[in-house]
Parts: structure tokens; sequence; C-alpha cells
């Protein structure tokens, strides 16, 4: 055998079984033979389906609900019943490594504000009649909470999310969700310290402000308005969010 062959053959594993089995059941997950709060086949079933013991089956278990993919009960009438993958559970799990990493709240506004302003360019060129009624109608709900800053702030978010998504590109979605999780908790942790002060009043007025004028330049088609008052927006909310201290961390706010 040649030293490249000894080489690769070095590098190969065989996959554990418990990782086969969990292999097998996320592909079913996946591939939707497996839906929502399904259960799955007993411990002992399983264990006959794919010839294998029940330290070994508990050890996929543990894989796949470290993947959000099930949720397992002990007892009598427990059991493992499906979860199928969504932008929570991966944002959650993304707020972890940022966390791990020690990664600056700075940097996760960086992050949307190079995300956002292109969505924003995208939606004002193409947008429909649908998308401006739908971005009115949350507008209203906006304006609805005009005295109820707590729900007002969460609204202006919802506002973002909404932008985001009618790009229609499901990857941005659920990389900004997954961003959006942890600027979620920057916002409402601010909305309910300011609530009733001049400083939180104003920021949500320009916050409103803002919402309003971009869906003028949205229905005006109007692209580079739109991306540069978004980008002056996003600037306008980080630093009101942060206030000067830059050097939070997503573990400081998340812990």
């Amino acid at each position: 055998m040649t030293e490249a062959a000894k080489e690769v053959g070095a590098r190969l594993r065989v996959p554990k079984m418990a990782e086969l089995v969990a292999g097998d059941l996320r592909r079913r997950i996946l591939r939707g033979e497996l839906v929502e709060n399904d259960a799955l086949p007993s411990e002992s079933a399983l264990m006959q389906r794919f010839g294998v013991s029940r330290p070994t089956l508990r050890e996929a278990f543990r894989v796949l609900e470290s993947e959000s993919l099930i949720s397992v009960r002990r007892g009598a009438h427990g059991g493992a019943r499906v979860h199928l993958p969504n932008a929570d559970a991966a944002a959650r799990q993304t707020a972890l490594v940022l966390e791990y990493l020690g990664v600056s709240m700075q940097d996760v506004y960086e992050a949307r504000g190079i995300i956002e302003p292109g969505c924003v360019a995208t939606l004002a060129r193409n947008r429909t009649e649908e998308n401006l009624s739908d971005l009115r109608a949350a507008l209203e709900r906006s304006r609805a909470a005009d005295q109820a800053p707590v729900r007002q702030m969460a609204e202006q978010t919802a506002f973002h999310a909404l932008i985001v998504d009618m790009v229609g590109n499901q990857t941005i979605s659920v990389l900004s969700g997954m961003l959006r999780h942890i600027i979620d908790v920057a916002h409402m942790a601010h909305a309910e310290s300011d609530a009733g002060t001049p400083t939180g009043r104003e920021a949500l007025q320009k916050g409103f402000a803002a919402h309003e004028r971009i869906v003028e330049l949205i229905a005006a088609k109007d692209v580079e308005r739109a991306e540069r008052l978004w980008r002056k927006h996003l600037l306008a909310t980080d630093d009101y969010l942060l206030q000067g201290d830059w050097t939070l961390t997503v573990y400081d706010l998340m812990a």
C-alpha cells in the first residue's frame, strides 16, 4: 500500500451505529415522512428495526435532541416526538456560538447593516401591490400601539422582519432571523427600561417616521434613496440601542 493510500485510509472513520440511526431518522424528518409532533415508534420497536441496543438508540436520540429535531419524555407515558427544523432553533444555536466567541453587539448590528439595506433595495425594485398593502397594514399596527412602548417596539421589530421576508429568499430570511433573535432581546430590553421616558418616546417616534418614509420610497420604486434611508435608520437605531457601550457582547446581553 502506498503512503498516500495509507494516509487516506487513516482519515476514514466508520460512523458509530448511533450516528447511523440518527441519520436515518433525520432524513425521514427532513423529507417530510415524519411531521411536527409525530410520535416515533417505541424504543423496543426501533431497537428491533435498527438492530441496536437501548443505550445505542438513546445515544441517537440525544443527537437528534441536540439538533432540536425531537424531544423525549421519560416514563410510562413518555416517548420521542418529532419537531420540524425552524429558524428559532437555528437562532438559539447561533446565539450560543456568538456568545462563546465573545462577539460584540456592534458586530451583530454591522451584520444586520449589511443584510437589510440590500433587502430594502430589492424590495423597492420588485415590490408588488400586495407587498405595499402588507407594509401599510404593519404601519397601522405600529401606529395603534402608540401609547404602548413595549408593544410598539415589538411591532417595529416585526416590520424589519417583514421587509426581509418579502424579498422571498429563504436563505436570507433564516440568516437574518438568527441575528434578529439576538437583536430582539436588545430591543425589548430597551423598550422596557425606556418606556415612557423622553428618550424612549423619541426613539420610537423616529423609528416609526423612518418606517413610514421607507414605505413611500418602496411604493415609488426609488431604489437608491430607499437603500440609503434604511442604512441611515439602522445606524441611528444601533446608536440608540448601544448608547455608547460598543464593548457590549452577545454574552453580556443574553446571559
